[in-house]
């Protein structure tokens, strides 16, 4: 047999391409994913058209409209405030005592708590309601978690690629539902007019939506659901391992010994100190500025549409406001469905990550050109080719949502720590979220006044871009890499 020769002409690092064979996506538990947080969008989305209306209906505001939006928007921040909170916890425990049972606790509270907001007469029940809703859904990480112990880096852009599919439905259903449903006594007299309960409890019917949802989700992970962490431990014996650090006890050194003796140890979940690396905290900061880079952008799409067009807007009315954010994320969702993936195969995470945050920058742009074009030519055809331009763009920039969980996934320092770095990384993402709408609609209402600069928003808007882009430089070409560094 001849062996091979070395031919000191070719390059080094030029390697022969091997095509990766991809595996299939498992969906006999991929679906559950989708049912999951489909139940988890519901929660919020089925709110979103009667809670005005229910704050009116307590009596908190005193008969002052201009205090309504005031609680509305506690209501709307004290969730995401909980879950914040909480995420890195729930995701670190997941590690340790497996995703299954958080995500059973945590879908059975939340189907309470819905309940519970349905039957609140005060402000405090409500706020109570929400806190606790809010806190026990930071499992939504764990379910993130969860997905990535069932793919790997083959199928976890076709995943992704999918997940647009259960915000659609909720983003359509959930509306509809809390919507029609609310105030039934009153809608449907001859169906619900006899029902005490639902005189009493006018918004009732509504959260019960989410609640049965809530409850369908509980039984198909308590049923079909397979535990996908191998080295979970019982939480009694967390407990008794916490109480022994806090009574400075010891470990066995029986359990020791018998792990040094084992061939082949399973990797174990790292404390979080250990958890911080470099790697998760560029990919924390990528996601953050990118979550505050996106936001402001759609924060001020509204206001921006419902701003005359004397004062820097377009002067839509609420109806074509919201068919336009209809069209677009149905079209987005599509869009990011059949072609992610594709494009993920032909031009990878990074090329798919950053074009995403460049098309931002003209996105950007194009708002005061929008309303250039408005001033010139009324609401003609220049102005909606622009809008579909800008709304196109804005797709483009929501595809980077998918490509950050490949990096999510690559920056964990074993795969026993997959849910203590997704935590991480969600908790800087989540306060991102909250910090976003306040400040890109806080510039774009200040430039509008008269006699400041009206390019000032969009000046900070595109600053946000550069720095999303800038951090994005760290990140690996390919995710992979990363990964096998782990090994």
């Amino acid at each position: 047999m001849i062996a091979p020769q070395d031919d000191e002409e070719t390059p080094l690092l030029q390697q022969p391409k091997q095509s990766m064979v991809k595996t299939p996506l498992p969906w006999d538990q991929f679906w559950i994913i989708l049912v999951l947080q489909f139940s988890d969008s519901l929660v919020f989305e089925t709110l979103s058209p009667f809670t005005p209306q229910l704050i009116r209906d307590i009596g908190v505001t005193g008969g002052d409209e201009f205090q309504v939006g005031y609680y509305v928007g506690i209501l709307r921040s004290s969730y995401y405030v909980a879950q914040i909170v909480t995420i890195l916890f729930w995701s670190q425990l997941s590690d340790r005592i497996g995703r299954k049972p958080l995500i059973l606790t945590a879908s059975f509270t939340i189907a309470i708590m819905m309940l519970s907001f349905g039957l609140s007469r005060t402000f405090i029940g409500l706020l109570a309601s929400r806190l606790i809703c809010g806190a026990f859904n930071g499992e939504n990480g764990v379910v993130k978690n969860l997905l990535m112990d069932i793919t790997d880096a083959t199928n976890l852009p076709k995943a992704y690629g999918y997940m647009p599919i259960p915000w659609m439905s909720a983003a359509i259903i959930g509306p509809l539902a809390g919507g029609s449903l609310s105030r039934p006594a009153d809608r449907f007299p001859n169906i619900f007019g006899q029902s005490e309960l639902l005189k009493t409890y006018p918004y009732l019917l509504s959260c019960a939506v989410p609640a049965v949802c809530a409850s369908i989700a509980w039984l198909l992970t308590y049923f079909c659901l397979k535990e996908s962490v191998s080295t979970k431990a019982p939480l009694w014996e967390l407990i008794k391992e916490w109480l022994s650090r806090r009574s400075h006890v010891k470990p066995s050194t029986s359990s020791s010994h018998a792990l040094a003796s084992s061939e082949e140890v399973p990797p174990q979940p790292l404390p979080l100190h250990a958890v911080l690396t470099p790697k998760v905290l560029i990919v924390a900061a990528s996601n953050g500025t990118l979550i505050l880079y996106g936001l402001t952008i759609r924060s001020i799409l509204p206001i921006f549409y419902a701003t005359p067009i004397g004062l820097g807007g377009l002067s839509l009315d609420p109806p074509r406001i919201g068919a336009i954010f209809a069209t677009s994320a149905f079209v987005g969702g599509i869009f990011q469905v059949l072609f992610y993936d594709r494009l993920h195969d032909r031009f990878g995470a990074y090329v798919i990550y950053m074009t995403g945050l460049c098309s931002g920058i003209p996105a950007v742009i194009l708002f005061p050109v929008i309303n250039v074009l408005a001033r010139a030519h009324g609401m003609g055809w220049p102005v909606w080719l622009a809008i579909t331009i800008q709304l196109i763009l804005l797709a483009v920039l929501e595809m980077c949502q998918a490509g950050i969980g490949l990096f999510i996934r690559a920056s964990a320092p074993n795969r026993a720590s997959i849910g203590a770095a997704n935590g991480v990384i969600q908790l800087v993402g989540g306060v991102a979220r909250i910090i976003g709408p306040v400040c890109g609609a806080a510039v774009f209402s200040y430039s509008m006044h008269e006699g400041r600069d009206a390019w000032l928003a969009y000046y900070f808007f595109m600053t946000m871009g550069f720095i999303a882009i800038g951090t994005a430089v760290f990140l690996p070409r390919d995710p992979r890499l990363w990964e096998e560094e782990c090994r």
